[in-house]
């Protein structure tokens, strides 16, 4: 998260330092996507999304591998020693065999399917390959249609609203999408021109009824290639539409409304896209969560989590930071069994810092040589969009804050209730408030963008963002303009960064 503000501060300077009229946005991984929006919305300069495309399937000894899916599943056998080292480099050769952002339905390919259903990006652009000749076409159409935008003043606070990104958040659960969506979401919607109104429930509720029909890894059985050729995310938004389920008459930058741009999508394979009568998973795809563990919210990706682990009670079995879980998660002696709940403190957004993808911890190796395959994990990180299991994340606030994650001690008694959607650690209010009296918060960083980024992160529930950077912003600085451009004889008026098309005005 650190860095993904710091792209999204570049690309809003970017905007407002040089004579453009509009920008096309290149992105590609996880968080170049939600960066290059949050920094364009803060412009409201016309813009268009244009994704690199997922690679080709990975292949190894006759069989499909996913990126990101296809490791946690080999590192876990590697671990109980069923795999030989050799043969996981040799896997690991054949997992990412094109250029391109991962095949799975990891983060990558999540935020790319959201900027499509968000109607920021031309149809058909979420999965397309990244090697096949039609991504270049519509990378061609998409800059042809950019300059259409700015003759037309088409902005990202006329695209963004409300209406899209509940559309977007029904598609998440459709496509079975990362946990990280919620967080970025949450912040492309903070920066839109004038606030738009998104909250962590949001998901929650708007989510409850929508199944997954997309059969992708890591929930599913194929890869981003097939999802493409099955006739790729306009096939989603057109069962959706016909369902009742999206606004369909949004505008979109392609000048037509949602409705208007998947009319004529048709499914090739029901086996990749599957229909809302016979899902892949029944909802919800992603649960929100409260209790005494995570009284600001905690997430979890219910269709990538195990359904007897839904409604759990265990032991905690608590590790402070990232390096002490690895020191210690493989020692024979660790106290724990298949009911204890693994707890990693420490790794939130100031905690860790940045709010890395930790949260899918690797089981115990003594676990997996019992195989058990599953274990309930707690903590304020994050996951790969590519990764699986009854995982909970986000957990706000985080420990380095002295959330009540912090003062969970071993042998603590955790409840998870998905259908209440609690989660809460079998401690008194006043045990822990005596366990916070004793700690002592972690000291923060004195100077650079590391001290910013503490001082002024918001928390997961919010979209991590900078407190400073939400809504409209500052306007343009007029003195700059008049350095660059001279005095013009009439200025536009209100001269705010909503009103500027520098190479047609300023002159």
């Amino acid at each position: 998260m650190m860095y993904r503000n710091l792209c999204a501060m570049d690309v809003e300077e970017i905007g407002r330092a040089n004579p453009v009229d509009g920008m096309v946005l290149l992105v590609g991984c996880d968080k170049t996507t939600p960066a290059c929006l949050m920094g364009a919305c803060s412009t409201d300069l016309p813009t268009i999304v244009v994704s690199g495309g997922p690679m080709l399937n990975g292949r190894h000894r006759g069989k499909v591998i996913g990126s990101g899916t296809s490791m946690w599943e080999m590192h876990d056998q590697r671990k109980r020693g069923a795999l030989s080292q050799a043969e996981f480099h040799a896997a690991e050769g054949g997992m990412s065999r094109s250029t391109g952002t991962c095949n799975t339905m990891g983060t990558a390919s999540t935020m790319a399917c959201m900027a499509e259903s968000l109607g920021i990006s031309l149809p058909g652009n979420a999965a397309i390959p990244a090697v096949d000749s039609r991504r270049k076409a519509l990378a061609h159409m998409s800059g042809m249609r950019i300059v259409e935008m700015v003759k037309e003043n088409v902005r990202p606070s006329d695209i963004l609203t409300r209406e899209s990104f509940e559309n977007a958040i029904k598609v998440n659960c459709a496509i079975g999408g990362s946990t990280n969506a919620l967080i970025h979401l949450l912040a492309i919607a903070g920066r839109v021109k004038g606030g738009c109104p998104l909250t962590l429930d949001d998901f929650d509720t708007l989510g409850r009824d929508i199944p997954t029909i997309v059969n992708l890894m890591p929930a599913g059985e194929f890869l981003m290639e097939e999802f493409y050729y099955a006739g790729g995310l306009p096939v989603v938004i057109r069962a959706l539409i016909e369902k009742g389920h999206l606004n369909a008459d949004v505008m979109t930058v392609s000048g037509m409304s949602l409705r208007d741009n998947v009319a004529d999508a048709e499914n090739f394979d029901e086996k990749v896209i599957m229909s809302l009568e016979s899902p892949l998973t029944k909802p919800p795809h992603i649960a929100v969560l409260r209790g005494n563990l995570a009284p600001n919210g905690a997430v979890i990706k219910v269709s990538s989590a195990s359904k007897h682990l839904l409604q759990h009670s265990g032991p905690a079995c608590v590790f402070q930071s990232i390096d002490d879980y690895k020191s210690r998660i493989d020692d024979e002696d660790l106290d724990c069994d298949e009911n204890s709940i693994l707890v990693l403190q420490n790794c939130g957004l100031r905690g860790y810092p940045g709010m890395a993808e930790v949260g899918n911890m690797a089981l115990p190796a003594k676990m997996l040589k019992k195989g058990i395959e599953d274990m309930v994990r707690i903590s304020d990180a994050r996951m790969s969009g590519t990764a699986f299991g009854t995982c909970i994340l986000h957990v706000s606030p985080e420990a380095a804050l002295g959330g009540n994650i912090n003062h969970v001690r071993d042998g603590d008694v955790i409840t998870l209730d998905v259908n209440e959607r609690t989660v809460s650690v079998d401690v008194s209010e006043e045990e822990l408030e005596k366990r916070k009296s004793n700690w002592t918060p972690p000291l923060p960083p004195r100077s650079g963008y590391a001290k910013l980024f503490h001082d002024c992160i918001e928390g997961p529930e919010l979209g991590a963002d900078f407190d400073f950077l939400k809504g409209a912003g500052a306007p343009l600085c007029l003195s700059t303009v008049i350095d660059l451009f001279g005095l013009p004889e009439a200025l536009p008026g209100p001269f705010d960064r909503g009103d500027w098309g520098l190479k047609s005005t300023l002159k």
